[in-house]
């Protein structure tokens, strides 16, 4: 199925300011799940782009301005083509006895993704699995599909224009968070349980947007999820959020280790403490290609889509 997705930030400033480099990670990488049909990049001012890859592949752009501006208007169309994915229901049982074993290179590889990032000093996190644990017994499968039913049901999605992520056992805690708060509570209790897993960046295709009403949740926005790395099978995503699972409305765009590694856009300026007014983003994320509208930023130059 093909997707449009267009992503418009917009950070305006009480006086005239001077932007310094900054950080965008806005188009995917294509794969057998998914395909780059078409990307663009517009920004007002204009800006020179260097890209490159950082080290887990992902395609980073650094944009440079010249001159003051008191407005910085950053827009990511994107036309990409998801196809349905099979894992991990072909799984070789064996592949995920649990605990799950990783074995050779793929061990080494991996270990990055199996240390926890973040503390859990009273044991907060680790009780919270206890009876998922229990629940799954050898089946590594049946304690993933588990963890993801968990964390659905007992964290309040709550939308934060905040900047960052809460901890892990303050998700647990409050039972409330967004759906990168989610994500990331999935994505170290997985570790914990001895899994590769990473946090994932990208967007939401809700088919009922299409029709005018809202259905699954986080849709309209940026979006969240995890991936963990199964035996003979490979990355396989996980929304705890939705309680999707491979799913072909989860639109990827960069893989991390830790969320703060996984923003889509991020700079500085320079000028009076207090400038800055609150950042306005809008996103919608359609099925079929459309066209760009006249009022759009004129685009900056891309690398064409593979």
């Amino acid at each position: 199925m093909i997707f449009t997705i267009r992503h418009r930030t917009t950070y305006r400033y009480s006086t005239a300011v001077l932007l310094g480099p900054h950080r965008l990670m806005t188009r995917p990488r294509g794969s057998f799940d998914m395909r780059l049909i078409k990307a663009e990049l517009a920004t007002t001012p204009p800006a020179t782009l260097r890209w490159h890859h950082d080290p887990l592949g992902n395609a980073i752009a650094i944009a440079d301005f010249h001159g003051e501006t008191d407005i910085l208007d950053i827009v990511s169309t994107l036309v990409v083509e998801r196809f349905e994915s099979t894992v991990p229901f072909f799984t070789p049982p064996a592949a995920t006895a649990f605990p799950i074993a990783y074995q050779g290179d793929d061990l080494a590889v991996l270990e990055a993704f199996m240390t926890p990032l973040t503390p859990d000093p009273d044991g907060i996190v680790q009780t919270f699995l206890q009876d998922i644990l229990q629940e799954a017994g050898t089946s590594g499968l049946a304690f993933l599909d588990g963890l993801n039913q968990r964390i659905h049901e007992r964290v309040a999605y709550s939308f934060r224009w905040e900047e960052g992520t809460q901890d892990p056992v303050d998700t647990i805690r409050w039972q409330s968070g967004s759906c990168r708060d989610m994500a990331w509570l999935f994505v170290e209790c997985a570790r914990r349980a001895g899994f590769a897993a990473r946090f994932v960046s990208g967007y939401l295709h809700d088919q009922a947007t299409d029709l005018g009403a809202g259905g699954l949740t986080g849709g309209g926005a940026t979006h969240a999820w995890a991936e963990v790395f199964i035996p003979e099978t490979g990355w396989v995503e996980y929304d705890p959020t939705n309680r999707l699972v491979a799913g072909e409305a989860l639109l990827r765009v960069a893989v991390a280790r830790s969320p703060g590694q996984a923003s889509p856009i991020s700079g500085s300026y320079t000028g009076p403490t207090g400038a800055a007014h609150p950042v306005e983003v809008e996103v919608s994320v359609t099925s079929g290609a459309e066209m760009q509208t006249e009022t759009d930023p004129v685009p900056v130059a891309l690398p064409s889509a593979a």
